[in-house]
């Protein structure tokens, strides 16, 4: 158990470290990751703006995070319950959570996401897409 979270402990950190760099590089050069798959086909996928909205949350700027990526701030708390519960799960048996209420809400949120991508390009929805959009 002091194993997993060791592991737990070391990949947040790098994933810490790694977010706080980006911001810093971001913020000094303007530089941003663009998005594979927006390039590629030119629709926005439904993490398109997610760099931008967690800068836009850092900054406290929660209504330009929301003009960022509405689906995954309004979806987070249950993105954070599965994280959580996960966690738990795999420090206590190194397994992931496998009882019927967590692949229904990882299920749930899966089609709630694709619902969000394909919803943010249509025209009619286009406060959905990304600020600087359309």
């Amino acid at each position: 158990m002091k194993k997993r979270i060791k592991k737990l402990i070391t990949a947040a950190a790098i994933l810490l470290a790694a977010g706080i760099l980006y911001y810093v590089i971001n913020r000094l050069t303007g530089f941003a990751i663009p998005c594979p798959f927006h390039l590629l086909t030119g629709f926005y996928c439904p993490g398109c703006g997610i760099s931008r909205m967690f800068i836009s949350l850092f900054q406290l700027d929660f209504i330009t995070a929301f003009h960022q990526n509405a689906g995954v701030l309004i979806l987070s708390p249950l993105l954070i319950i599965l994280a959580v519960v996960s966690i738990i799960s795999y420090i206590k048996t190194g397994n992931m959570p496998n009882n019927r209420w967590f692949n229904i809400l990882a299920i749930f949120l899966i089609c709630c996401f694709i619902l969000f991508g394909v919803l943010r390009n249509i025209p009619y929805f286009k406060f959905l897409a990304p600020i600087g959009s359309f």
